[in-house]
C-alpha cells in the first residue's frame, strides 16, 4: 500500500511525520515531493538522466531565504558540521533540505547514492520511479513501509492520487486562522504566497510592479526578494491561501472517498494522541508494534494560539478568508465522504 500524510504548510504534520518515523517498521519521508520541480514531478515518462536531474535540484525559494539569514526547523541539513558539504549560501539540493538528513547521519552520503541509482534507471513513469526509490530507502534503512509527508501537499493530493492510484491519504488540517498566522510568521512561506497573490509591499507597490525577481542574483540591500522576506504581509493573505489548498485537497479526497482519504484535526491529535494515532495506524494498515507511547512522548506542548491576539479588523479579515476552507471541510465530514477520527 502506498500511503501519505497530506496537509496545508504549517498544519503539525512535521510532527506528525516524526511521530510515525517512531513505528520501528516505518520509513517515514519528510519534504520528498514539495520541492520537486512542479512541472516535472508527476511527469508520465523520465528516462535515468531526467529523474537524476529532478531529484538533484535545489528548491530555489529555499536557496534565496537561506542566502539572507532566513531559515525554518524544517530545514534539517547539518550545515557546519564537520565534513558537511554545503554551506548556507550554497545552492542546496532539495532533497538535502529535510528527507536526506532525517534518513540519514550522512546526508550528503545518501544523496550521492540516490542520485547515482536514479541514474541507472530505465524510462517508466514518475510514479513506478517514486516507488521503487521508496523502497530502495526502506531497504537502506531496514524497514518495510514508507510513509510520504510534505508541507502544502493538500494542494495536490489529486495529482498525488493519478500518479499513486491505489494510494491512502490521511489529511492533517489545523484550524484555519492559526495556520495562517504560522505561515505568516515563516519567511519561506512569505515568499512563494506573495507572488503568488501579487501582493502590495511596504512602498504600496505590488510585486508584479517591482522590478524583476532574480532568484540566483547576487544578494543586496533591500533587492525584492529580501523585502518579501521581511515584509509583515496582512493575515488574511495566508488565510486565502489556506482555504484555497483546503478547497483543492478537500475536491480530490471526495473523489476518492472514505476508503481511501481519511482525516483527523492536528488540534484532536494533540489533545487525544493515542486514540489518534490508533487510528492512523488502522487506516495505513501499519504492521502491529509497541510505539505509540514513544510516538505521544514527542509531544512536548499545545501549539500556542495567534489569532485572539489580532486587532479586531484584521481578525475578522482572516475569518472571512478561512470561511471557505473551513465550510469545505465540514461539507465533507457531514456528508460522509471522507473518514474521519473520533467521529
Amino acid at each position: 500500500m502506498d500511503r501519505f500524510v497530506v496537509g496545508s504548510g504549517r498544519c503539525g504534520s512535521t510532527l506528525l511525520s516524526r511521530m510515525l518515523d517512531v513505528h520501528p517498521d516505518v520509513s517515514s519521508l519528510f519534504e520528498f515531493f514539495n520541492g520537486l520541480d512542479v512541472a516535472r514531478r508527476f511527469a508520465p515518462a523520465l528516462d535515468g538522466g531526467a529523474l537524476a536531474d529532478l531529484l538533484g535540484a535545489e528548491q530555489t525559494v529555499v536557496t534565496a531565504a537561506l542566502r539572507r539569514g532566513h531559515t525554518a526547523e524544517e530545514i534539517v541539513y547539518p550545515f557546519g558540521a564537520p565534513g558537511a558539504r554545503y554551506a548556507p549560501h550554497d545552492r542546496l539540493p532539495w532533497l538535502c533540505v529535510s528527507m536526506a538528513p532525517r534518513l540519514s547521519d550522512d546526508p550528503d552520503g545518501l544523496f550521492d547514492a540516490l542520485i547515482e541509482w536514479a541514474r541507472a534507471r530505465p524510462e517508466t513513469s514518475a510514479g513506478e520511479h517514486y516507488r521503487a526509490l521508496f523502497a530502495w530507502l526502506c531497504a537502506r534503512s531496514g524497514t518495510s513501509t514508507w510513509i510520504e509527508r510534505s508541507g502544502s501537499s493538500i494542494d495536490y493530493a489529486g495529482a498525488l492520487a493519478t500518479c499513486f492510484p491505489d494510494a491512502r491519504f490521511l489529511h492533517l488540517h489545523r484550524d484555519g486562522a492559526e495556520t495562517a498566522l504560522s505561515m505568516r510568521e515563516h519567511g519561506i512561506y512569505r515568499l512563494p504566497i506573495a507572488l503568488l497573490y501579487d501582493v502590495a509591499l511596504a512602498d504600496g507597490k505590488r510585486v508584479s510592479e517591482s522590478r524583476g525577481l532574480d532568484f540566483a542574483g547576487p544578494v543586496e540591500r533591500g533587492d525584492l526578494i529580501s523585502q518579501i522576506l521581511d515584509a509583515k504581509l496582512e493575515p488574511a493573505v495566508f488565510g486565502r491561501y489556506w482555504s484555497d489548498q483546503v478547497e483543492r485537497g478537500v475536491a480530490a479526497g471526495n473523489a476518492l472517498g472514505p476508503d481511501r482519504f481519511a482525516e483527523i484535526a492536528f488540534e484532536d491529535l494533540v489533545e487525544r494522541p493515542r486514540e489518534g494515532l490508533a487510528f492512523i495506524a488502522d487506516f495505513f494498515e501499519l504492521p502491529s508494534a509497541d510505539w505509540i507511547d514513544a510516538a505521544v512522548a514527542l509531544i512536548r506542548s499545545r501549539p500556542r494560539t495567534r489569532r485572539d491576539a489580532l486587532p479586531e479588523a484584521e481578525r475578522e479579515a482572516l475569518d472571512d478568508a478561512c470561511a471557505r476552507g473551513r465550510t469545505a471541510l465540514r461539507e465533507s465530514r457531514e456528508a460522509g465522504r471522507v473518514r474521519c477520527a473520533f467521529a
